[in-house]
């Protein structure tokens, strides 16, 4: 039995009145308060001057206490030093033990220095009250630890809603690096003509290298393309590719894009920055149209190819970097070379693999599953549902020039797409007059109207000689020899058809 001690003088209806000093109460939604004590009027005089700021709730023995403390949603405690039975050191540190958030304060007549010790390290109290205690300054302390109880509960949420968000986001990257991967691998590249085979050829053999890769070809040919794919079929996929267009800056920034500088470098520089080539460490950088550099760019170029090295503007230091370079370009880097416009020896480091991308007019076989692959893109982000071409459209697709290459031939698509209305096929007079080849107002030949559909006919019918191939051979690699088609060709090919496994 705890020695009896007087509660304080306590004016109820002052206490009741005044409920948290200051106008900045506690909560709006009230919080669960345990007063623990073996003397009723103590628990009286307790509760009259708390109980407008919380819930409470009162046991005389720590076993009760206990019994409360699980069946209620508690967030402070307040204990008396001495119970029956169980001590109120031990039963403050059983409340930690169950719910280490819980707020405790003990109340105590004793100057036991040990008992409270040992609840402060054993019990982890937040603090204690002395008796008598002063009404105002226990509603402070209490206060108090109810605002430090809901600080840490709302830093709980905070980091548990966090850490929801970040694995969110690191299922997100994983399922954009994957659609990537997916996007840029060689199967997203279309094309199944000799031209775009012998590409097919290199790209297999280059892709799991370090080689240095130069990749030629006219504007719209999908340089870019290329040299992603190259990156993502390698070992350097899980880490950065970073693209710049060399001729889209001046020398002096193009200088500080890829190499970084350090703060005065120059005016604007207000701070350090660091290059592509280290943003790109271990990963893979290309450099779209590297004829337009000048000297002094081309000769850090080589120093980087050479050595590793890159020294950012405005210091003397220089880092390694780990980066494979695929550069890509327009002009004839050849004829640069003997003209004295371009380094011979960068020319030679960069071209250690060399891949040219033929022109579309070079490649009219993949026109055809180009248009339709380009029409159900265009029909997706668009809501349409345009089913394919006509025959005089597709013919007039396959002759066409297209100087402004696969780039030209997709914003056609786009373009014819976009104003189709409610058309279910393409048809001639809904082609650009420069690709259509007909005048305004001229009416489309008779044979080229929705009805004809050579191109789903011969669909059908690669469709029925692959099947037949595959039940024949028993897989894709002697089906694909047995049709005198690359194995490579034969799935895109399926893919393009949409025929299952």
């Amino acid at each position: 039995m705890a020695e009896s001690s007087s509660p304080p003088p306590v004016d109820a209806e002052v206490a009741v009145s005044e409920s948290w000093p200051g106008e900045n109460q506690v909560s709006s939604a009230a919080l669960g308060v345990l007063l623990v004590d073996d003397e009723p009027a103590v628990l009286e005089s307790l509760e009259m001057t708390l109980e407008e700021g919380c819930q409470v709730f009162t046991a005389t023995t720590g076993e009760e206490a206990l019994a409360v403390f699980d069946a209620q949603d508690i967030a402070l405690v307040i204990s008396d030093q001495r119970l029956p039975g169980m001590s109120g050191a031990d039963f403050l540190t059983e409340v930690y033990t169950r719910n280490p958030d819980c707020i405790r304060l003990m109340l105590t007549g004793y100057a036991d220095l040990s008992a409270i010790m040992r609840a402060v390290n054993e019990g982890h109290v937040y603090s204690y009250i002395s008796k008598p205690w002063d009404p105002d300054s226990l509603r402070i302390t209490v206060r108090h630890a109810l605002d430090s109880y809901r600080l840490n509960q709302e830093n709980k949420r905070l980091t548990h809603a966090l850490s929801e968000a970040n694995t969110k986001l690191e299922q997100e990257n994983l399922y954009l690096r994957r659609e990537v991967e997916g996007r840029y691998s060689f199967d997203a590249i279309i094309g199944s003509s000799p031209a775009m085979e012998r590409v097919f050829e290199i790209l297999e053999k280059v892709a799991q290298t370090d080689a240095t890769v130069l990749v030629t070809g006219d504007t719209g040919t999908g340089k870019e393309l290329i040299a992603r794919a190259v990156h993502y079929s390698g070992s350097r996929k899980p880490r950065p590719f970073v693209a710049q267009n060399c001729g889209a800056l001046p020398e002096t920034l193009l200088e500080s894009e890829l190499f970084g500088h350090k703060r005065g470098s120059f005016t604007g520089a207000h701070s350090d920055k660091k290059g592509l080539f280290e943003l790109a460490n271990q990963g893979t950088v290309f450099l779209d149209e590297i004829g337009e550099t000048g000297p002094s760019m081309q000769v850090r170029l080589l120093r980087v190819l050479q050595e590793g090295e890159i020294r950012p503007l405005g210091t003397a230091e220089t880092h390694s970097v780990d980066v494979r370079i695929v550069a890509a370009t327009n002009r004839d880097l050849q004829k640069e070379v003997e003209e004295g416009r371009f380094r011979e020896d960068l020319f030679y480091r960069l071209r250690v693999v060399e891949i040219h991308v033929p022109a579309l007019s070079e490649r009219r076989d993949d026109i055809p599953e180009l248009a339709h692959f380009f029409l159900d893109r265009a029909n997706e982000k668009m809501g349409r549902t345009i089913q394919g071409f006509t025959n005089g459209a597709m013919d007039r697709l396959v002759a066409h020039t297209w100087k402004g290459n696969v780039r030209e031939l997709e914003n056609e698509i786009e373009r014819v797409v976009a104003l189709a209305g409610d058309a279910e096929r393409v048809a001639v007079d809904m082609l650009s007059e420069h690709v259509s080849g007909m005048q305004p107002g001229e009416n489309a030949a008779p044979g080229d109207v929705p009805g004809g559909n050579l191109s789903a006919a011969v669909d059908q019918l690669k469709r029925g000689m692959i099947r037949n191939a595959l039940e024949e051979t028993g897989n894709k690699s002697r089906a694909a020899e047995s049709l005198g088609m690359p194995r490579q060709s034969l799935q895109k090919m399926m893919k393009r058809l949409k025929m299952e496994e």
